[in-house]
């Protein structure tokens, strides 16, 4: 499409030159840049054509997408109906009134891109919300994204009728300096920042969602698009948490015959550079198949790849593939230098094991001929998933995924602990009613001057925790899903939870404190800190969860009051 290359003038009507580029652009993506059945203002009349179409770069009324459902803002007042006799010229013939930013109440900012920002909106007429994504015109010239225009308004629009599964797009319109794309609003976010809130999925939890992106991955290559650019990031969750795919912007487009082929497609000319720039320098690369990285192949199961790395983070909490640096993640993925951490179920590892294979015709799946992926729903890790009827079920509740069971079985009982069974050991067990007393917080100011002292000389922690006396401390086992990092965790007054990397002695981070801060211990040595935006998944080593529990929950109450939850 060498018709798509674009040369802009410098100069005085730098401005001017990189609209008309704009025009041009639109015009050979099929959109006018004439307003019709719209006069110039009279000081448009004395101006030169530079700065009509400076005015006016792509038309401001016209629809950049031509969506498979038209929005109309509600006429001022009535617009007579054609006498149904007479066939009017095409200049005379109906139009609906067309969309413009007015229409709608721009609210909090959701998202943001390299050259669009994403806005919660909603319809002045309707009241509905809605996610509209913002572009900048000149951005769009300027970072070379006019592909990535076209190709997310083809593929929502191929899409668009697909029941389940994918955001869609509604309508777009634009004005003199932006394009703007009506989307669906989902309202629970991205799937990363359920992932990140919780460590990791809960196995059955790690399914469901799993089988839902599997069905959409199904719609989406009957269809003949690849993604290619599959991640957490680009997966939402709607108002009743089913899953639904997004940015489509580097979407491979191609005849559904040939995707089942399994011919790999080599890109040309620009998008392949393009794409070659976005895999290098755009996006976390992470969950990019090896043929994509080393000579730009597009398949369907490049796809494939993404879904087994996204199952392994849901039930792992981290991609299989990392590293400090974008290079050596492109390494590790063609060295396929990956492990599964300990407690990883032996379905889940099976079926990842299968889809991260580094020839991209061995994958599961690679060679189902029909509309659905019938080897991957019958592997034994999708066992009790009812196809037919997942998108109509109530999802599982999102919950952190406690490998190992309880650890009753490999439990022994401490030397260190005082026998018997009185006041302290039962508190130690059970965790009394802690409302009516401070405990552990009643200290005069003058006992607790005095500990801090003894505290600044002789115990080593004392630097991380702003002059604040700590009241328990010990080694815990801090989860990013099922990777363990030992860290010092210090209970202090405040309150305040801090926790330190106890080898290069380091502050890595706090455990914010509020009210509705809560403490559950799943058994003697799990134990997990709600907060309002995060749980944190701990383990002692030395099985002592439940102390952790009774007395972070006595600081919570002798500072917040009783707990009337």
């Amino acid at each position: 499409m060498s018709g798509l290359t674009i040369r802009v003038k410098r100069g005085s009507r730098g401005s001017a030159t990189l609209l008309e580029a704009a025009n041009r652009i639109l015009r050979l993506l099929g959109v006018s840049s004439t307003k019709r059945g719209k006069q110039p203002s009279p000081k448009t009349k004395t101006s030169s054509r530079a700065a009509n179409e400076v005015r006016a770069p792509i038309a401001a009324a016209e629809s950049l997408v031509e969506s498979p459902i038209k929005m109309q803002a509600t006429p001022a007042t009535p617009v007579p109906t054609p006498a149904p006799t007479a066939s009017p010229a095409p200049s005379q013939s109906f139009k609906p009134t067309k969309r413009t930013a007015k229409d709608y109440i721009f609210g909090k900012l959701i998202g943001e891109g390299m050259f669009s920002t994403v806005f919660l909106a909603k319809d002045i007429h309707s009241g509905k919300e809605y996610a509209i994504k913002v572009c900048e015109k000149i951005h769009i010239i300027r970072k070379k994204k006019r592909e990535y225009i076209k190709r997310e308004k083809d593929a929502l629009n191929m899409l668009f009728s697909v029941p389940h599964g994918f955001v869609k797009l509604y309508c777009t319109f634009q004005d003199d300096e932006r394009l703007y794309f009506v989307l669906s609003y989902a309202k629970n976010g991205e799937l990363l920042n359920h992932i990140n809130t919780v460590g990791s999925f809960e196995l059955n939890v790690a399914k469901f969602y799993a089988a839902e992106l599997l069905l959409a991955l199904e719609k989406m290559h009957a269809k003949g698009i690849i993604h290619r650019d599959l991640k957490p990031e680009n997966i939402l969750l709607d108002e009743n948490m089913h899953l639904q795919i997004a940015d489509f912007g580097t979407a491979k487009i191609m005849d559904p015959k040939e995707i089942k082929s399994g011919v790999s497609i080599q890109e040309e000319d620009e998008s392949r550079n393009e794409r070659s720039r976005k895999i290098s320098f755009v996006g976390t690369p992470q969950y990019v198949s090896p043929e994509l990285l080393h000579n730009c192949l597009d398949t369907r199961t490049s796809d494939l790849w993404a879904f087994g790395c996204i199952i392994y983070q849901m039930i792992s909490g981290l991609p299989p593939f990392r590293a400090a640096t974008e290079f050596l993640i492109f390494q590790k993925i063609l060295k396929m230098e990956y492990e599964f951490p300990e407690g990883f179920p032996a379905d889940a590892k099976d079926l990842v094991e299968k889809l991260l294979v580094l020839d991209h015709s061995k994958r599961i799946g690679a060679d189902d001929q029909g509309e659905t992926y019938e080897s991957i729903r019958n592997h034994p890790f999708f066992a009790g998933i009812d196809w037919d009827n997942i998108w109509e079920q109530t999802p599982p509740t999102i919950s952190p995924y406690l490998p190992g069971g309880s650890f009753e079985e490999d439990y022994n009982v401490p030397d260190h602990l005082e026998p018997g069974l009185g006041n302290d050991q039962l508190v130690r067990l059970w965790k009394f009613d802690l409302s009516t007393s401070k405990g552990i917080l009643d200290i005069s100011p003058e006992e607790k001057r005095r500990r801090l002292e003894v505290q600044a000389r002789e115990n080593k922690w004392h630097q991380f925790v702003d002059g604040e006396l700590i009241l328990k401390q010990g080694q815990v086992d801090k989860r990013k899903g099922l990777f363990p990092r030992r860290r010092m965790l210090l209970l202090t007054t405040g309150p305040r939870l801090f926790y330190v990397d106890p080898t290069n002695m380091v502050l890595k981070g706090e455990i914010p404190w509020s009210p509705e801060l809560r403490v559950e211990a799943k058994n003697f040595r799990i134990f997990l800190v709600h907060t309002p935006n995060r749980t944190y998944y701990l383990e002692d080593p030395d099985s002592y969860a439940l102390e952790w529990q009774r007395v972070i929950d006595e600081v919570r109450i002798g500072t917040y009051g009783r707990d009337t939850t």
